[in-house]
Formats: C-alpha cells, structure tokens, sequence
C-alpha cells in the first residue's frame, strides 16, 4: 500500500488496506468489523461506500484493528475528524495537525505544499512577479504588491516557492516557473486553502471597484434564470473560457502587471420546482 500520507480520504485508505488483506488470504468485511469491534459486520463496508461514517472512537479501534504504527493511527484519526469537521476553520486546525504530526515524525503530506501556496494570496502574486521582475530585490517586489507588503514577506515567500518546486532560480539568481500555470486538482485538503483565497481575492475586488478607476478594471454580471441542464453548461461554457484566458495569457513573453479574475456563478434564489412541488404536496 501507499504511505498513509499520500491519502487524503479514510475511505480510500481502509478499502485499499482490505483489499490488500483480500489479496493475501480470505479476508472479509465482517473479519473486520469484527476486528474493530463493531456490532454490525457490514459496518465498514458502508463507510467505504459512503453510506455512513466513522466516527472518533470507531476510528482508534478501527486503526487498532489494521495494526498501524503510532504516527499512521494517529494520521489516520485525524482524517476521519477532517472529513467529519463541518467548517473551514475547524477543517483547516485539523490540516495544520496533521500537518505538525507529519513534521514532528519528518513526513511530507503529498500535497501540502499546495496548500500553503493557496492559504495566501501573496504566494501567487510574488511567484508571477518574481518572474517579470528579473534580479529584483524583495523590497523592490514587495513595493509592487496591491496591497503592499513587507520584504520579509517576499523573502519568506520565495524561499517556499523554490523549495516547494513552484520556482527555480538559475545560475544568474532569475526565477523560472516550473509551471505557467497551476491547478487544485483534487481539491480535498486543498480546497480549505482555496477557500480562504477566494475569500481575501473577493475582498480585493470590492475595493478595486470603490478605489480603481473603469479603464484598469472590468466588473460585470448578469442575473438570469436556468434550469439544471442549462445551469451544467453554463459551468462547462466558465471551464473552457478560463482555459481559453490561460493560454491567451501564457503567449505573453513580458508582463506588465499581475492581474486577477474572478468567476462566480451562485445561486440568489431556492430552487423554484421544488418549493412548488413542496406547495403541491400540502394542498
């Protein structure tokens, strides 16, 4: 099996253990139930499929169950209280605890490192500048920032930036992008992260529409009415246009100025079929 690190789900890790048990004798569901102490032998069967979840306690006796080590038990109860966390603060303490675990036992999560990049906006906005402005100082990077930040904070996001991949530095101390461009992908862990970005990219829209005059930035919006078919396309039709962006912006050979784009797409209403539906039913 994979290092229990390079998961980001609980379930995914107890169907690939048991199918691993599966592989080398008669392993079953209800073996390992049984093991964990559950009363119902298909208990962990339905955690699998996502029909229901484990919760703390069934988690320890479950780990104790698979025999793993004092780090992956302890790895592994954290996963399961991420997955159950209902907020993005209580998810992101969580992440950073199984972050300091990883640390303190000198583990790297797969995919942490995306989620320090997402955590601020300054690391994606240092990591184009760094690039534009070749043999500039930090204070120099750090003057250009909207809004502006300390040296230390270039510095310290430079430093992460190359050590992470997400930079290299030539001979002649120039970065490099490994990357142009980047990707969540699976979200998961990262998606905390992601959400904490959107949010402070969110509050500098709001102040660019109050402080920056029309001819350095372009608000629109429409508000309209769809159904889900419609609502799906819609969402495809974002996907191709920010690709299209993409690569409109990767021909560029020199930049001028680090910009953001916002895309969102929410609902104002309930849905209106099922709030019928709803009424219908009462008659």
């Amino acid at each position: 099996m994979k290092p229990i690190t390079e998961y980001k789900d609980y379930r995914e890790y107890l169907l690939d253990y048991y199918h691993e048990r599966k592989r080398c004798s008669a392993f079953t569901w209800r073996e390992f139930a049984k093991l964990a102490g559950f009363a119902s032998g298909s208990h962990l069967k339905l955690v699998c499929d996502g029909k229901t979840r484990l919760r703390e306690e069934g988690a320890k006796r479950t780990a104790q169950a698979m025999n793993l080590s004092d780090f992956e038990r302890d790895y592994f109860v954290l996963m399961v209280r991420y997955e159950r966390a209902k907020t993005d603060l209580e998810k992101k303490k969580c992440f950073e605890e199984m972050q300091a675990l990883c640390e303190a036992s000198r583990v790297k999560i797969l995919g942490s490192e995306l989620y320090t990049f997402y955590e601020t906006w300054k690391h994606s906005v240092v990591r184009e500048l760094a690039v534009a402005m070749p043999g500039a100082k930090p204070n120099e990077i750090a003057k250009m920032c909207k809004p502006p930040i300390s040296a230390a904070d270039v510095s310290e996001s430079l430093s992460f930036l190359v050590k992470s991949g997400l930079l290299t530095r030539d001979v002649k101390g120039h970065y490099h992008q490994a990357n142009q461009s980047l990707s969540t992908g699976r979200l998961n862990v990262v998606a905390v992260a992601v959400h904490s970005l959107l949010r402070q990219m969110g509050e500098f829209a709001l102040e660019a529409l109050d402080k920056l005059p029309i001819s350095e930035r372009n608000f629109s919006g429409i508000t309209m009415g769809v159904t889900a078919e419609s609502y799906a396309k819609v969402v495809e039709e974002l996907v191709q246009c920010r690709k299209r962006i993409v690569s409109i912006v990767s021909e560029d050979k020199n930049v001028e100025k680090v910009c953001r784009l916002n895309m969102q797409l929410f609902p104002l209403t309930e849905n209106i079929c099922k709030s019928a539906s709803i009424r219908e039913a009462q008659k």
